[in-house]
């Protein structure tokens, strides 16, 4: 416990670690922000769809239309806000709040680094990341040259559980012993130039699957280690590059080399803020006084409340232990597991309501309802299916249809697997409910996927 306090209220590093990061986070926040509205995706995801796949729990996050773009506003006022250490508290706050609601709107853009984001921003909301090289500084006329030096592990260690689980995750027969699902995808990008003739190799297969398990399981480990942390560098650099230009995953590399500087002495990010002051060429004013410490308001409450969320980030990403069945088949905790780019899933899924007195049916056409996108979501992850069911239901019984039933023909196919039937087509879903409990109207995988 002594080793603990000392730790806790006595060692410290330089603020300007924290300074450093701050501004390349809401950087690249900005950025990412600002290809998406480029791209026109806030009105293909957000606005456009007649309904929106929830998460449950969340059933209360709906679009807010037109004014979607009033949210991606806010998060682009709270990114200014964040670079500059302006109001800092308050800009994370809202970056986090604004950016969690737009990803909480539509589950079919869910992707891992998505969720990477709003863990990071949530942690960053209790960081001193304004303690010097802000505008908060310059008002309070004080900034600081250390602070304790939780403030930086705990992103370390965000850091680091993120790599490690990625790399269990990776730990499965289909991963390491079928190169499964690399093998699809890399066989699609023979166009490529210098490296093409190897994407239809097996060895090549077999090579990148190893390597991608062995690179997220130790390049934490590397990093730590200062001896070898430039070396770790220069990996994450090439694979993370590697890896953009090969698959289409937008701004998460970047964000992931960004974030892994972390890692380093406090002298490259005196560097870093030194060339920022050249560039700005506008110095702090004399009135500014410079202290020693950074002493964290209500500390242990902090410290309480960060330690919280790392139980909760070390424990979820194993829930899928309490149920049955293949977890990259029923997908029951997949979700917010870091379990990244680990299979690749292709359905046809067809729904028919009928009328269980007359036993009256019709087909539904999935695209009178949802876009070409959220039909490829839907069509291969058994709580989309669900949702879609309750929804069909829904419609069709305010439309004055009476004694509705709901069923599904669903055929998907597993890395490379020949497909099968994935729904019990004889449950009817309408009166299936959603939770946490297992979903027994999921038919069992014709095979065996070992390991984590």
């Amino acid at each position: 416990m002594n080793t603990l306090q000392t730790y806790i209220f006595t060692k410290k590093t330089k603020a300007v670690t924290l300074a450093a990061f701050r501004v390349l986070f809401g950087v690249l926040m900005l950025v990412s922000l600002l290809r998406f509205i480029s791209m026109d995706w806030v009105g293909k995801l957000y606005i456009a769809p007649k309904w929106h796949f929830t998460y449950y729990g969340f059933e209360w996050v709906q679009s807010l239309g037109v004014y979607t773009y009033g949210l991606f506003a806010l998060a682009l006022l709270a990114c200014v806000g964040i670079i500059l250490g302006y109001q800092y508290r308050l800009s994370m706050l809202l970056f986090f709040l604004s950016f969690t609601y737009i990803e909480l709107i539509d589950k079919t853009t869910y992707l891992n680094h998505y969720y990477f984001v709003s863990c990071l921003s949530f942690l960053l909301c209790f960081l001193p990341l304004h303690a010097t090289f802000s505008l908060d500084a310059r008002k309070k006329g004080v900034q600081y040259t250390f602070v304790p030096s939780w403030t930086v592990d705990c992103i370390k260690l965000l850091l680091a559980m993120v790599y490690f689980y990625a790399g269990l995750a990776k730990l499965n027969s289909d991963w390491l012993f079928r190169a499964q699902p690399l093998k699809i995808w890399l066989s699609t990008k023979t166009d490529l130039p210098l490296v093409g003739s190897f994407m239809n190799q097996s060895w090549f297969h077999y090579t990148m699957s190893w390597s991608g398990a062995l690179y997220d399981l130790t390049i934490p480990f590397l990093l730590l280690i200062r001896k070898t942390r430039p070396y770790a560098f220069v990996l994450v650099v090439v694979f993370h590059v590697f890896t953009r230009i090969l698959f289409n995953i937008g701004m998460f590399p970047y964000i992931m080399i960004c974030a892994t500087l972390i890692f380093f002495d406090s002298s490259l990010h005196e560097k870093f803020i030194y060339l920022l002051k050249k560039i700005i060429n506008k110095p702090l004013k004399a009135t500014v006084l410079t202290r020693e410490f950074y002493t964290v308001k209500s500390a242990k409450n902090i410290l309480f409340i960060i330690s919280l969320f790392f139980v909760f980030q070390l424990f979820l990403p194993f829930r899928n232990l309490c149920y049955p069945g293949e977890l990259f088949w029923t997908e029951q905790g997949f979700r917010f597991s870091w379990r990244v780019m680990l299979m690749e899933k292709v359905g046809y899924t067809t729904f028919t309501v009928r009328d269980s007195v007359s036993g009256k049916q019709f087909h539904v056409k999935n695209s009178d309802f949802l876009t070409s996108f959220q039909i490829k979501q839907m069509s291969f992850q058994p709580d989309f299916i669900l949702e879609y069911a309750h929804l069909l239901g829904d419609h069709f019984k305010s439309q004055g249809h009476q004694n509705i039933q709901v069923f599904v023909e669903s055929y998907v196919a597993l890395n490379g697997r020949l497909n099968q039937l994935y729904i019990d087509p004889k449950v009817d879903l309408y009166r299936e409910e959603e939770g946490f409990h297992n979903k027994k109207w999921i038919l069992p995988l014709h095979d065996e996927i070992k390991g984590f």
